[in-house]
């Protein structure tokens, strides 16, 4: 949360935004999203968008690329004019995607220039309701009786779910067959039907389900118990202490982009993150919301680039 002087001072700034940082915005803003409309980014996209254009004049145009792991939509923006008309608004995918193709159309770590984060998030573990463990000692104890057998969904290679389901198989000491799915949808429908063993899934996607008794909740991975699931218990706290997963979500501009203008985009970013109304909207959607400065969020996904590098390759995950 900003303090109010600080939110003060941002808000200040970005009522100037027209003539700082060679008079940004000129013209409307195109924020690339790495996935399908509806996604979490692509609505966070939208939502950050609206608050931009009440601020700037300029319209914002959301720019749905979704194809091969993010990376189009990356190889997009990394050669885009350095100058704060053209964004990417992505999750910790695109560490996932780092970690795991081997011919990017980019360097991830000199072709972007990160402005900020915006969110982080947990995931829940879901089991299907044919499968029969009802909390996480007893879906690990099921894994290690039939090693191999069983199998765990994801929203696509590389992904948080993956990266996720990938991390608690290590630490429980288990091996499962990953499916990737084309995204949350797919793998919520065959957990449910029981084609799909197990799977991590965004919150705002499993609640209902495991409200309604379709799907069975066994734990999260965040530190501390969640307010969305209080019956729930963390996955640390249930079998794996020390377990945590949180993804992310944040904002990039290219990499030659000015520090200048780099800090007058972390400074919009920043103010909007602060608004009581998108908290709200954001913690509403099972997420949390959060911002950083550039040097912050650079460091982040640095190291979760190299943290899933090695988690992927312990893992056996396919590379591309």
């Amino acid at each position: 949360m900003i303090a109010r002087p600080a939110a003060a001072l941002i808000l200040a700034t970005v009522l100037a935004w027209p003539v700082t940082a060679a008079d940004h915005p000129t013209r409307p803003i195109r924020i690339i999203v790495p996935f399908t409309a509806g996604s979490a980014s692509d609505l966070l996209a939208r939502m950050f968008g609206a608050e931009m254009t009440k601020a700037s004049g300029q319209q914002i145009v959301v720019d749905n690329r979704p194809s091969a792991g993010g990376t189009v939509a990356g190889g997009i923006v990394a050669t885009a004019a350095p100058d704060g008309h053209t964004l990417m608004l992505t999750s910790s995918a695109f560490a996932g995607a780092a970690a795991l193709y081997d011919k990017l159309p980019y360097d991830p770590f000199k072709d972007f220039a990160p402005i900020s984060l915006v969110t982080t998030t947990s995931l829940v573990l879901i089991v299907s309701p044919t499968l029969g463990p009802k909390s996480v000692k007893e879906l690990i104890a099921l894994a290690k009786q039939k090693p191999g057998q069983l199998n765990f969904g994801s929203s696509g290679v590389g992904s948080g779910t993956h990266y996720g389901g990938e991390l608690f198989n290590m630490a429980a000491g288990i091996k499962a067959a990953h499916v990737p799915y084309r995204g949350t949808p797919e793998v919520i429908t065959d957990t449910m039907s029981g084609r799909m063993n197990y799977a991590m899934s965004p919150l705002l996607a499993a609640v209902p389900h495991i409200r309604a008794g379709r799907l069975i909740g066994i734990g999260v991975t965040s530190p501390q118990r969640l307010q969305m699931l209080p019956e729930l218990p963390t996955i640390a706290e249930a079998a794996l202490p020390g377990f945590v997963y949180e993804g992310w979500f944040g904002v990039f501009a290219p990499g030659r982009t000015q520090r200048a203008l780099v800090k007058t985009l972390n400074a919009e970013i920043r103010r909007i993150v602060a608004l009581p109304e998108i908290q709200e909207r954001i913690s509403r959607d099972g997420s949390f919301p959060k911002s950083s400065t550039p040097e912050e969020f650079e460091k982040l996904v640095h190291e979760e680039i190299r943290t899933r590098t090695k988690v992927f390759k312990a893992a056996g995950a396919k590379t591309f």
